[in-house]
């Protein structure tokens, strides 16, 4: 009686192994599979019969196994069952080592949980599944729900995943869904893309955000730095955004080698720095008692660094002068660090407009230049560079 062949298992990766030619005693019966399936789903039987203890007596007239090129071979009563189950226990172990190796995604049963993770069946072997390597999908579907309620109703599902430690010696079988997601799912993301999208975890220094693909699923996770959450200052992430928040998020950059993909809020806002100049510093100074006139001009101090930048700029060629034309306070604050900003709207009578911010501090600039604005963002670098 042939259980099956190669032929049966169609393409399978190195580290695989198959059983053929197994035999019963008189009476048989046949026992559910220890496993889901091989990767084509083609199952395999025990075959086992009662002894008049009752206990079920296995006998093999041989046993082939084939795992990365190394052999065994059992032949008649030599075939104990436990050197039948220690030779599938060890092919076992070389086929989670190829799948590790390889990455291919491995379809496993969820047997369990314990404190920290999930048991998944990996044919005769259990794997370890941790919380932490979970697929946003589950908590997303029900987040009134805690990961052990979640894990208690995933019992009996068969989830993706991937083998991301095979230990043998320590017998460490680790396997994660959010690898697997990823290989399913990340090359649907690119740079530029805007996601609707729920707040996971919250740290002081940025936010775990869960991306909502085209089939209602949350399947992946990126970060929002802390400096991407708001135009505003932001010192702690956690004063903004919350877990469960609602949010959309813009894809800055996917890195597919880490498996991280980087996200920004702000990006999808409109950026105060960007504003018109009339906006930030109205020219009617009426509707802003706290802005200075133009005649004001000559008591404008320059913010810190911002004279010693002045000085550097005048001695770029082109560059024929620079002033402060006016100054204003904006209503929250940006960066409390000097930032400059070169307007895009053309020049007049050869004068660029420069916009200096610190705080809630804004001035305006003047540059009296011949340069266009690529040669006027060169100077501005040199100038930099040479400020200590």
């Amino acid at each position: 009686m042939s259980i099956f062949s190669a032929a049966t298992l169609g393409s399978v990766p190195s580290g695989f192994y198959f059983l053929s030619n197994i035999f019963t005693s008189d009476a048989s019966c046949t026992l559910s599979p220890p496993f889901p399936s091989l990767v084509n789903h083609s199952k395999f039987y025990k075959h086992c019969h009662k002894s008049p203890s009752g206990r079920s007596s296995f006998h093999a007239a041989k046993i082939f196994v084939s795992a990365n090129a190394n052999t065994q071979v059992l032949d008649g009563e030599s075939a104990s069952p436990d050197s039948v189950r220690q030779a599938r226990v060890s092919a076992d172990w070389k086929a989670a080592r190829s799948y590790h190796e390889s990455g291919f995604i491995y379809e496993g049963r969820i047997e369990g949980h314990n404190g920290g993770g999930l048991l998944v069946r990996f044919f005769s072997l259990v794997g370890f599944l941790p919380f932490s390597q979970l697929s946003p999908s589950h908590s997303c579907k029900e987040p009134q729900k805690s990961i052990h309620e979640i894990a208690k109703g995933l019992n009996g599902s068969v989830i993706s995943t991937k083998v991301i430690q095979a230990d043998e010696e320590n017998k460490k079988l680790i396997v994660s869904e959010k690898e697997a997601a990823w290989s399913k799912y990340s090359e649907q993301v690119e740079v530029g893309d805007i996601f609707e999208a729920r707040v996971g975890s919250v740290e002081h220094y940025g936010a775990f955000i869960h991306l909502r693909f085209p089939d209602g699923f949350y399947h992946l996770t990126g970060l929002v730095h802390v400096s991407e959450v708001s135009w505003d200052l932001v010192q702690d992430v956690r004063d903004i955004l919350t877990e469960g928040d609602e949010v959309r998020v813009k894809v800055t950059s996917v890195d597919r080698e880490k498996s991280r993909i980087t996200l920004s809020i702000k990006q999808l806002e409109e950026d105060p720095l960007l504003e018109t100049l009339d906006k930030v510093i109205p020219q009617d100074a009426s509707a802003a008692p706290d802005l200075l006139s133009n005649s004001n001009i000559s008591n404008i101090e320059p913010l810190p660094g911002l004279g010693t930048i002045f000085e550097e700029l005048l001695r770029e060629d082109g560059i024929n002068d620079v002033r402060i034309s006016r100054q204003g306070f904006e209503k929250r604050v940006v960066s409390q660090d000097l930032q400059l900003w070169l307007s895009n709207a053309p020049p007049t009578n050869q004068k660029f407009t420069l916009l200096a911010r610190a705080g809630r501090q804004v001035q305006e600039i003047h540059l009296t230049t011949s340069l266009d604005q690529e040669g006027i963002k060169k100077a501005l670098q040199r100038a930099l560079e040479r400020v200590p």
